[in-house]
């Protein structure tokens, strides 16, 4: 996959949350670690099962203190829905063109199915870690974690 690697710094942008307030990554970061995750469409079978897979987890995210945010093309109104059926406390943000699919190089799987990346960016903004699997919905969160637990990559 070619697109945002370890050691590279994030890429900036703005979205809408699920609330339509702007979201901007490089304010999250100044703060915090982020998980960062792509998924194909909100309330489809496999992405109900990761986003529950990061909900449940969310209590250790907060103990890395990590921001979990959730990206996908879905409309402001479609995440508000999500988010309240699944009872989810992060971000979900609309990235409606792709554009911010496409910074981050997320790649469609056979070519028609939105990408399912995760990124951990560290405070900072550089990218930690980064986690590619359409099918293994709940190692997302599982792959965060655990690199939020291991020592930063060190700089060049």
């Amino acid at each position: 996959m070619s697109g945002i690697q370890v050691g590279d710094l994030a890429p900036d942008f703005t979205l809408l949350d699920q609330h339509g307030k702007p979201v901007r990554l490089h304010e999250v970061t100044e703060k915090k670690n982020v998980a960062l995750y792509f998924y194909p469409k909100d309330a489809t079978p496999g992405c109900t099962i990761e986003a529950r897979s990061f909900r449940d987890a969310y209590d250790s995210f907060a103990e890395a203190d990590t921001e979990v945010i959730g990206v996908s093309s879905d409309s402001v109104k479609s995440h508000e829905r999500f988010a309240a059926s699944e009872r989810l406390p992060f971000l979900l943000l609309s990235d409606r063109d792709g554009a911010v699919r496409k910074l981050y190089g997320v790649e469609r799987t056979l070519g028609v199915l939105p990408g399912r990346v995760t990124f951990v960016i560290g405070r900072g903004g550089v990218v930690r870690h980064v986690y590619n699997s359409q099918l293994r919905v709940t190692r997302h969160s599982r792959e965060a974690l655990q690199a939020l637990s291991a020592p930063p990559p060190s700089q060049p």
